[in-house]
């Protein structure tokens, strides 16, 4: 695929993909590609830096994202410690007694051994696993 940057002649600058370059000279002969804006099918492309992958690109790029995605694990990590107990080891417990009516509905998270998953599972109680990336981290005193 190629992705072209083009104008037409009331000067409206658009994007457009295409198979090949041959594809795109086939379609604008035959008047096929027309601006989104104004619908002129006099299109010409637009000078533009050829868009070549290399491991600097590569790297800015996987370095962004994995910004953003920090980024989005603090929010949540924000949020969960906002609005949840940290019940810690004793996890398991709280969530049968929330399950049961025994305490108060609300959020909680914590640590359970898979044999305690396990269990709670068992009883019908939903309990999910929380990625250390999202958990909060201890407050300090």
């Amino acid at each position: 695929m190629i992705r072209y940057a083009l104008i037409c002649r009331h000067d409206h600058e658009f994007e457009a993909w295409f198979s090949s370059s041959e594809d795109y000279d086939t379609q604008r002969e035959k008047r096929l590609v027309e601006c989104p804006i104004c619908g002129s099918a006099k299109i010409e492309k637009m000078i533009m830096a050829p868009n070549v992958s290399t491991s600097r690109r590569k790297k800015s790029t996987a370095a962004k994202q994995m910004a953003v995605m920090n980024e989005m694990a603090s929010k949540i990590r924000d949020e969960i410690a906002a609005n949840c107990d940290d019940v810690g080891d004793r996890f398991a417990d709280e969530a049968r007694a929330i399950h049961y009516g025994e305490k108060p509905e609300r959020g909680i998270y914590g640590k359970a051994s898979q044999t305690e998953a396990a269990e709670l599972r068992d009883e019908g109680i939903t309990a999910l696993p929380l990625p250390d990336a999202l958990t909060p981290k201890p407050k300090k005193n």
